[in-house]
């Protein structure tokens, strides 16, 4: 069975947030839909993927009421159920960052399409700097990229402060997964005085999918949000894994251990588990998987 997955995000101002989170919450109830949304005041993101025709119905919604297609929609398809059931949230915002100043609406940089990405970040006055956090740059990360090792997107504001320049740093770049982390990144940085921002309009996923293999400056997988862990390009399902016991980001070298088991381990948590932690570990994947198979029954 493949399953359609759709990548989207739009800031737009909404309004009547219960009654949208109802609304799409009985659109899921008629489809075979999973994933996550999150609606906030400032607009509406998330990754959400169906069997049946679910996508295209929420898509048709959101459409309707949003106009979601202005903002960025990506598709891509997954072999398996990618989630496990479909959530919608209601938050302060759909990205968090904490600072109100940084608003796409108001003041956002200047977004640069992956077919003109690899002219950009070959200028050497361009600073290039990943805005995702440590566990996604670890399977994957541009040629000649910062990574600020950030545990959470709230982390960037310190690292921006602590370690850049507006006087020195003149031309910045910045890539996401998806583009929705740089539309408030970039805004942040001008607020605080940088010149000029660029970010990579549709994030690693569109430049993955538009970008031929021969001419990437991509090294490794980007790292995505449900079951598939990591895509390559072409958006086609990659190799990386997640340890379920301690979400560590695992690759080929990682699955090879004798340390990883399957839903329970791995390398990088085995020593610091006691028997009894192995267990109840194991015993959570169990009732996990009990679960998954009902689901797709």
């Amino acid at each position: 069975m493949t399953y359609k997955v759709a990548a989207l995000y739009r800031f737009v101002a909404m309004t009547d947030l219960p009654v949208h989170q109802q609304a799409l919450n009985d659109i899921g109830a008629q489809f075979d839909l999973c994933g996550t949304l999150l609606i906030a005041h400032e607009g509406i993101n998330g990754t959400i993927a169906s069997s049946n025709g679910g996508v295209d119905a929420v898509l048709d919604y959101l459409e309707t009421h949003f106009e979601v297609s202005k903002g960025e929609v990506k598709f891509s398809d997954s072999s398996r159920r990618p989630f496990l059931r479909l959530k919608v949230r209601i938050k302060p915002e759909i990205v968090t960052l904490r600072q109100p100043q940084a608003d796409p609406t108001k003041q956002v940089g200047t977004y640069v399409d992956p077919q003109n990405w690899n002219e950009l970040i070959a200028d050497p006055d361009v600073l290039l700097i990943d805005t995702r956090n440590d566990y996604e740059t670890k399977i994957g990360i541009f040629d000649g990229a910062i990574d600020p090792k950030i545990k959470i997107f709230t982390e960037f504001v310190d690292y921006v402060r602590k370690n850049l320049d507006p006087a020195k740093h003149k031309k910045v770049a910045m890539f996401c997964t998806g583009g929705i982390r740089c539309e408030k990144a970039s805004s942040f940085m001008l607020s605080e005085g940088f010149e000029t921002v660029y970010h990579l309009k549709g994030g690693i996923l569109k430049y993955l999918e538009d970008v031929p293999v021969e001419q990437s400056k991509w090294n490794g997988e980007c790292f995505v949000f449900d079951r598939r862990v990591g895509v390559g390009h072409g958006l086609e399902e990659g190799t990386a894994k997640l340890c379920h016991g301690c979400r560590e980001t695992l690759m080929s070298n990682d699955l090879m251990s004798e340390q990883y088991e399957f839903g329970v381990s791995c390398p990088h948590c085995f020593d610091s588990l006691s028997g009894d932690e192995i267990s109840a570990r194991r015993m959570r994947h169990e009732q996990m998987m009990k679960r998954k198979s009902s689901l797709s029954s």
